[in-house]
């Protein structure tokens, strides 16, 4: 009787401890990187180039400061953004886009990334009838010219090469560029944008395609514009719940929700196009450490052409004192050894 029941005993401490490591491996871990799901796309963990955004305007001391704090790690990225309020601004200014330019030549390795609005009054609360109208006028050809202008420029100045992400987070309702209000037009805008800039000699630009993360307003596969006329499937991923930002919510949920982070690597592969993540941080969470730590983890994983967090509060980790333990983690994971 003694021995059965010993039996039985390690027996049951076997199953115990199998039932954990099971758990843990589907994400019940929460400093752990995130075991998902198959995942195919996944690879060995590797080095990603990286930047922060620091402000639309390029300043070579912040990008040197930044580097200082993470012991000279080199900052690969730069990251800017055109802003929407008119025309003119998304033509883009020569003020703006030549020191972006000039530090972009200063190093072969590096990469320029700039954000381009797709409508004027970018964040002016259009509605979605306006916008509709907008968009077919832009499908039609009414705003080639604009973005002629953009493409010159930025030849003109040396950025021919900049990654260029056009309508940004597009599935949900912050910007007038917008897919929800006629998902047709806007993929034929897309297109139209895409060869206006790319008929001008001395390009090499890549168009990247950046959702936010999850479902939002409307389904972003249903935006793609097609494979000939995007290189990279991006996606703004922050450390909050898309139906409600200040509730609690697991990595996990980030990588299996619907559209989420498994579903855009599981496209981008399907298409045959590279991931980047241009805007992450924390939001509703607060001062997240395992999120940081999840998150760098995911970027390293897979086919990811490169990441830059959102340097400011409540986002981010240098610049932003509000998250000291998050801005531990980063360091730990990016400072140079």
């Amino acid at each position: 009787m003694a021995r059965r029941a010993l039996t039985l005993f390690v027996s049951a401490a076997l199953l115990l401890a199998l039932a954990c490591v099971v758990l843990l491996r589907l994400g019940g871990g929460k400093a752990g990187p995130p075991v998902t799901r198959a995942d195919p796309t996944a690879v060995a963990p590797h080095s990603v180039p990286f930047g922060a955004f620091l402000g639309s305007t390029e300043s070579n001391d912040a990008q040197r400061q930044l580097s200082g704090w993470l012991g000279g790690a080199r900052i690969q990225v730069g990251h800017t953004y055109l802003p929407g309020d008119t025309w003119g601004d998304i033509e883009g200014s020569t003020t703006l886009l030549a020191p972006w330019s000039a530090w972009r030549l200063a190093a072969p390795d590096r990469l320029l990334v700039i954000a381009v609005p797709m409508l004027a009054d970018n964040e002016g609360d259009v509605g979605d009838d306006q916008v509709r109208t907008l968009l077919r006028q832009g499908a039609e050809g009414r705003y080639d010219s604009h973005y002629t202008t953009l493409s010159r420029r930025l030849v003109a100045l040396g950025a021919s090469d900049a990654v260029l992400t056009l309508g940004w987070e597009m599935n949900g309702t912050t910007y007038t560029g917008r897919c929800g209000p006629d998902p047709v037009a806007w993929k034929t805008y897309w297109r139209r944008i895409v060869g206006a800039m790319r008929a001008v000699p001395g390009e090499h630009f890549r168009f990247e395609f950046a959702p936010t993360r999850g479902l939002d307003a409307h389904p972003w596969p249903d935006c793609y514009p097609g494979d000939d006329v995007t290189d990279i499937v991006g996606m703004d991923s922050y450390d909050m719940a898309q139906s409600d930002p200040s509730r609690t919510a697991s990595f996990t949920s980030y990588v299996q929700e619907p559209y989420g982070l498994l579903a855009q690597v599981r496209f981008a592969a399907a298409h045959h196009k590279p991931v980047s993540y241009p805007e992450w941080g924390m939001f509703g969470q607060g001062d997240d450490p395992a999120f940081v730590q999840q998150m760098l983890h995911w970027i390293s994983t897979h086919n990811t052409l490169y990441q830059t967090i959102t340097d400011y509060c409540p986002h981010g980790v240098w610049r932003c004192t509000a998250n000291p333990k998050a801005s531990r983690v980063y360091r730990q994971v990016l400072a140079k050894r």
